[in-house]
């Protein structure tokens, strides 16, 4: 026979598994992409600090220093690979993952955008002297952020 204080403990034996349950839903186990992201994150804030376009460095470019399209994947990188990134990295939520997923892709495909706009300055005999190292090292990280986070934002069943 059970007692009233021992279905007072069931119950709330139950609402502290329904709690953990609801919250392993909303979150994700990183497990080694987490490094990996970091690490990401980390060439990332490199290449920002590296010549982009001539002579501007990442955060001038960043600040509007050197054309739309360049700036344009300064701020998605900036904003969905360092920003988004720490924020999962941090909350471990589900939906922020997929949002750092799908902007990662987009900032990827900017940064395509940004090193052919470079290029074509430099065919044209515009001032910029083609695409920097560190763009070239930013768009490599980003896109291997964005695959990390899709990855991540898939794995979850």
């Amino acid at each position: 026979m059970s007692t009233p204080d021992s279905a007072d403990s069931v119950d709330e034996l139950g609402a502290d598994v329904d709690q953990v349950v609801r919250r392993a839903s909303r979150t994700i186990d990183l497990g080694h992409r987490g490094l990996v992201v970091s690490i990401g994150v980390f060439v990332l804030i490199v290449g920002m600090l590296l010549p982009w376009a001539g002579e501007h460095v990442g955060w001038e470019v960043l600040g509007g220093q050197a054309g739309a399209i360049p700036q344009l994947f300064a701020v998605t990188s900036a904003g969905f690979g360092v920003l988004g990134s720490m924020l999962v990295l941090i909350t471990r939520r589900w939906w922020i993952t997929w949002g750092c997923a799908i902007g990662g892709w987009f900032a990827s495909v900017d940064g395509m955008l940004a090193i052919w706009s470079q290029q074509s300055s430099q065919a044209s005999g515009a001032v910029g002297g083609g695409p920097g190292f560190g763009l070239i090292l930013a768009v490599i990280a980003t896109v291997v952020i964005a695959f990390q986070w899709m990855r991540a934002a898939w794995s979850r069943s």
